[in-house]
């Protein structure tokens, strides 16, 4: 049963609710923080001024929340009442009255909540909507980056002065940052912030996406591997048991019925292991949220006696060696083990054309179990650890973090040989 872990409260929290409380802090602060009172103007750092009548603030509150609840359907929208709104309450709306950066809270809240949940087109179109009314309203303010004036002089011009016409002069406050400067900047730093974090969530969900192909890639490769390590041993007796069958069926019945008894038996078996694992496949793609029953595993290194038998019985012989003490092994390196024999025998039924092999299994160490197979046949192929077999086994060492070689024999015939770690294990 799968359980959606709860979301941080912090994200639980619309972007709706979030705006909203900003504006309530940034009506609250001139009161609290500054002194104001209601029907009186409120002095800002800059020289600014705010007004505190009550209906107006409440008629601006009311058009704040209301964009607050548009704010995730009609994002523009909401940020355009934001404004309206921020503007109104603070007189920003007269000339020479400066916008204090705490009045903007809740409009730089909300470009960066928008920014960093909706499409670029979105965020963009909301930025210039911020910045062409703070533009605007720096054109009416004189202390401010932006701000030119135009005054008589008498004398010499005063500091700032970009030219002079007859007894005209036009200054600038430039490079001086007013009050006003801030909030443009604020907002230029809000939209910045969302930004980054919509990178991040992409990013995030881009990564996740990978993993989960990974992981995807990962379970085809091991259901590949078992299905290949499962049939190509059977497939290789079937095929040495009909030959068998055919060539003494007239000769030695009795010979010929029991190699097909053999035939019929490792035929069941990789039927029975299909159908266990294609309906683990079939439970896990109708079923992707519970938990399922696990592929069909052989146990280990304890088949290798039936291994052998079975290999035997198809007419080559498997002499296996056992040097030091049998002992348990890890899960994940016993069924390694048993798959690097398994394969090796299969190659020599297959490919090699010999009529017996050895298998040598070394647990003398106490950190490492060692297995080598060899035969006399004629090899495997013409490139050492060529084939998916091969392939797959020497994957299989890899993850376990151990040794493998596979090629020709000095003398004739094929050797592959591994070792794999016992007590770090797979990591």
């Amino acid at each position: 049963m799968s359980v959606t872990p709860t979301l941080p409260l912090l994200k639980r929290v619309p972007p709706g609710a979030w705006t909203a409380l900003a504006w309530c802090v940034s009506v609250a602060y001139p009161a609290v923080v500054l002194g104001g009172k209601p029907d009186h103007p409120v002095s800002h750092a800059g020289g600014t001024a705010g007004h505190r009548d009550w209906a107006l603030l409440t008629a601006a509150s009311l058009v704040a929340f209301s964009a607050a609840a548009l704010l995730r359907r009609r994002p523009l929208l909401s940020i355009a009442l934001l404004l309206v709104a921020t503007l109104a309450v603070t007189d920003a709306t007269r000339a020479n009255v400066e916008l204090p950066l705490t009045a903007l809270l809740a409009v730089d809240v909300a470009l960066c909540l928008v920014t960093a949940a909706r499409p670029c087109r979105t965020s963009r179109a909301a930025l210039a909507l911020v910045l062409v009314v703070l533009i605007t309203h720096l054109g009416m303010v004189p202390d401010n980056t932006f701000g030119l004036t135009t005054a008589t002089y008498d004398g010499a011009p005063a500091p700032g002065t970009v030219f002079v016409i007859d007894h005209f002069q036009l200054t600038t406050s430039l490079p001086h940052i007013g009050v006003s400067d801030q909030g443009v900047l604020a907002a230029v730093i809000a939209w910045l912030v969302g930004r980054s974090i919509r990178q991040s969530r992409e990013h995030a969900a881009v990564l996740s996406a990978q993993v989960a192909t990974q992981a995807v890639t990962a379970e085809r490769l091991r259901i590949a591997r078992e299905m290949h390590d499962t049939v190509a041993h059977s497939i290789g007796i079937v095929a040495l048991q009909a030959g068998a069958a055919r060539r003494v069926i007239d000769s030695r019945p009795d010979r010929a019925r029991d190699a097909l008894t053999e035939i019929e038996t490792a035929g069941r078996e990789t039927l029975s292991g299909l159908r266990r694992m294609l309906g683990a496949l079939r439970q896990a793609e109708q079923d992707t949220g519970a938990e399922t029953a696990p592929l069909h595993q052989p146990s280990g290194l304890a088949d290798l006696d039936r291994l052998a038998a079975a290999t035997t019985a198809a007419g080559v012989r498997v002499d296996v060696r056992w040097q030091g003490e049998r002992r348990p092994l890890q899960p994940e390196v016993d069924l390694a083990t048993f798959r690097i024999i398994q394969e090796s025998i299969a190659n020599v039924v297959r490919h090699a054309e010999a009529t017996s092999c050895q298998v040598s299994i070394d647990c003398r160490t106490n950190d490492e179990v060692a297995v080598e197979i060899t035969d006399r046949g004629r090899g495997h192929g013409t490139t050492p650890g060529s084939g998916y077999g091969l392939a797959g086994l020497r994957e299989r060492v890899t993850m376990l973090h151990g040794e493998f070689h596979a090629g020709p024999r000095t003398g004739g015939g094929f050797r592959v040989a591994a070792r794999l770690p016992v007590a770090g294990g797979a990591r």
